[in-house]
């Protein structure tokens, strides 16, 4: 959504819960699900956990599909999302997409604008939950570096890209949430893998 700003900072949270968790999984959880990297040029060098995710198809009569990061993450992860939307956003809208993206050392997430019409819908919020004093995120050409411990709301109407070049992945909480005012009408599937 273009918030008329490159970045907001929604302030202090505590990440120890849904940090613990992520941190605990093995590395098979990171390839439970490949779509966007398939999907997603820009993210072809990533990996990713999905707990929501929609392709955006049909838009806004959309799908949204619960995948194995639901299981794994939704009992720590959501309590956190309530929190920052009660705060920062009108209720009674719908997260549309939840994620773990994990940029490894050495790479990065080339510049694009995110264009799909939910993009321009939702607010995108992010979360870090691990960097590096070398991870740096670009929008509309300055650069930011977010700290563990915020929130952040970037503007993905506006050139992005991120570069980890740093000798520790970078891992951040990722997710969509479109206010009522947009008028997405969401059906759910449980527990099924986008890639079927």
């Amino acid at each position: 959504m273009d918030i008329g700003v490159p970045l907001k900072e929604l302030g202090s949270i505590n990440i120890e819960a849904l940090s613990d968790a992520i941190l605990s999984l093995d590395e098979e959880s990171w390839k439970a699900n490949s779509y966007r990297q398939q999907e997603y040029r820009q993210h072809s060098a990533t990996k990713s956990i999905v707990l929501l995710f929609t392709d955006g198809e049909h838009w806004p009569n959309i799908t949204i599909t619960r995948e194995i990061g639901w299981q794994l993450l939704s009992s720590v992860a959501c309590p956190l999302m309530d929190s920052i939307l009660a705060e920062h956003y009108p209720p009674g809208g719908n997260i549309i997409r939840a994620m773990v993206a994990n940029l490894p050392a050495g790479q990065i997430i080339e510049a694009h604008v995110d264009k799909h019409p939910s993009f321009h819908a939702g607010h995108r919020i992010h979360i870090p939950i691990t960097t590096n004093r070398r991870v740096r995120f670009t929008i509309d050409g300055r650069p930011y570096q977010f700290q563990v411990g915020q929130a952040y709301e970037l503007n993905n109407q506006k050139n992005h890209s991120v570069m980890n070049r740093g000798k520790e992945d970078r891992l951040t909480f990722i997710f969509d949430y479109v206010p009522p005012d947009q008028a997405c009408n969401p059906s759910f599937k449980e527990l099924n893998s986008v890639t079927e």
